[in-house]
């Protein structure tokens, strides 16, 4: 499984930024994606996932209320959209896939390549 993560960049606090993450290779309807993220000095953590076939969705309590996370357009990709940001957003976020929404909160099977969020003013 290939991941394919965009989005990111600047964004001052309060304001809003959206990543977008597309899988391919051999994926399955009854899988799970989602957003794990790293902040500079500390381990990476879980943010969130959703289960494709399903539509079932769980957060991170750091991000509960104000990130959604939600199924793209395409099949197999989703998108993460990140309100009233604060600085301790500010991370490295990646895409990762997984078996489902308990086994990718914890160990996902699949990593893409990080996206860098700041949030600064």
């Amino acid at each position: 499984v290939q991941l394919q993560a965009s989005g990111g960049g600047l964004a001052q606090p309060g304001g809003s930024l959206r990543l977008s993450c597309a899988a391919s290779g051999r994926t399955f309807i009854n899988s799970a994606m989602g957003w794990f993220r790293q902040a500079p000095g500390k381990e990476r953590e879980f943010v969130a996932a959703i289960s494709w076939s399903v539509g079932s969705t769980v957060y991170a309590d750091s991000v509960k209320g104000r990130f959604t996370i939600s199924k793209g357009n395409a099949k197999m990709s989703v998108s993460l959209q990140m309100n009233s940001l604060k600085p301790e957003d500010t991370a490295v976020y990646y895409c990762v896939y997984g078996g489902n929404l308990v086994v990718i909160s914890t160990q996902p099977g699949y990593w893409g390549q990080g996206t860098l969020v700041t949030v600064s003013s």
